[in-house]
């Protein structure tokens, strides 16, 4: 009687321990292509700024995020080992 308790109240995570690292893995790259992205405007709205078009801003950022959405989907196919 009493293993059938321990075994109903032993609670189980939804992914394994390897799947959570990927999942933070994943938000990390998205986080990161996000920040990437972020500023190149100018001060002054009369002034044009061509920092926007940069090889940071236009490539790597959306790399890193799809990257990342890569990462995430990855970890929740992912079959924790047994």
């Amino acid at each position: 009687m009493a293993n059938t308790k321990d075994l109903e109240n032993k609670k189980e995570f939804v992914f394994g321990r390897e799947n959570y690292k990927f999942l933070i893995i994943g938000l990390g790259l998205i986080l990161a292509g996000l920040i990437l992205m972020v500023g190149g405007g100018s001060d002054d709205p009369d002034v044009f700024s061509y920092s926007l078009f940069n090889f940071q801003r236009l490539t790597l950022a959306p790399i890193l995020i799809i990257a990342g959405f890569v990462v995430e989907f990855y970890a929740i196919m992912k079959r924790p080992k047994k």
